[in-house]
């Protein structure tokens, strides 16, 4: 007899709430030292102040825990931290990108660029390891960090997962690209249980340009479907992930590039997600989601790194690959000529 689903469900979430108790008790000196160390700091913690993650390492949370260890940072207007300023006291290791790391702890990229914004994920390919990787003299770098938890395990023990992402350099040149509004959407004959796959559950991808003066003006939001949902202090939200840049036409270069999440409420996101970046001008209902500034580099930047940035941000999305290409990645539209062959043969059947 085949062994009920729910069975099996619970039989795994066991064996991780097992394999997690074993690993916190290997790790009691470990999490005595670092326990320890917060006391110094002025920062009280108990048992339960930690967890065992898979993808991560030995946690350690506490509200604003970050900055109760490393003591007051200075930050930008938007909240986000120079790179400079936590490299100055910790150490980058290229084989973590998403790292800080300090003798007793590691500080952590903010949970936003994780696989799906959860908090237990490894980060979402391939966006932190090329932030990580670009270091460019006149490129000034901020990011958003973790500011609930630190990663108390500082070795070199990392989650490693398989992801292929297939993006191309946006070519065209951009004093010739008109200033609108693009709107992409996953193919409407598709089911949802494939678009989950296929499309990593996008709704739609907006894409606005417009200019003043020399400044030619990028906007990018990327829209879930309505399941995809996070939860901050009991409050529901449907998050999307947003790009700003600012294109020098007398310089031909990028000077100035952002990334957030925005935070919608149910009727926000419901009255946005079959607009566009012109709905706050159309409809005398304003809509201004919440949003928290992820990254931004001020300098020069390449079209060739702003695009590759972009595509990464947007990890898993075909859509962008699109909008740069013109068309899906070969696998996506292999797979879609595949499913529309079943369901027209499927069709033919039903018919007869």
């Amino acid at each position: 007899m085949n062994e009920p689903i729910e069975n099996m469900m619970q039989r795994y979430r066991d064996a991780v709430a097992a394999e997690a108790q074993t690993r916190l008790i290997e790790a009691s000196d470990l999490i005595a030292n670092f326990t320890a160390f917060a006391e110094k700091k002025g920062v009280t913690l108990s048992s339960g102040s930690f967890s065992y993650i898979p993808t991560i390492g030995i946690i350690a949370s506490a509200p604003c825990l970050a900055t109760r260890i490393i003591g007051p940072i200075p930050t930008e207007r938007d909240g986000l931290i120079a790179m400079t300023h936590l490299t100055a006291s910790h150490t980058l290791k290229s084989h973590l990108p998403g790292y800080f790391a300090d003798g007793n702890y590691m500080l952590m990229a903010h949970p936003y660029f994780r696989r799906g914004l959860y908090e237990q994920a490894n980060f979402a390919p391939r966006f932190i390891e090329l932030f990580w990787a670009f270091n460019i003299n006149y490129v000034a770098k901020y990011i958003a960090i973790d500011e609930n938890r630190l990663r108390v395990n500082v070795d070199s023990s990392a989650y490693f997962e398989e992801d292929t992402w297939y993006g191309a350099p946006f070519r065209e040149d951009i004093e010739k690209i008109p200033n609108g509004i693009v709107k992409l959407r996953p193919p409407m004959d598709l089911q949802a249980s494939y678009n989950d796959f296929l499309f990593a559950k996008a709704y739609c991808l907006d894409v606005k340009w417009s200019q003043q003066d020399n400044i030619k003006t990028f906007q990018a939001l990327e829209l879930k479907t309505q399941d995809v949902q996070i939860i901050i202090s009991g409050e529901r939200y449907h998050p999307a992930r947003y790009l700003h840049a600012e294109f020098d036409l007398t310089k031909g270069n990028f000077r100035h590039f952002d990334g957030a999440i925005q935070l919608y409420t149910e009727n926000e996101y419901l009255h946005r997600r079959d607009s566009d970046f012109n709905v706050n001008i159309k409809h005398f209902s304003q809509i201004k989601a919440h949003s928290k500034k992820l990254f931004k580099f001020n300098g020069p930047l390449s079209i060739a790194t702003w695009a590759e940035f972009c595509c990464h941000f947007f990890t898993g999305n075909p859509l962008v690959f699109e909008y740069f290409t013109g068309s899906y990645p070969e696998h996506i539209v292999d797979i879609l000529i595949k499913l529309r062959a079943r369901g027209a043969l499927n069709a033919e059947h039903l018919g007869s």
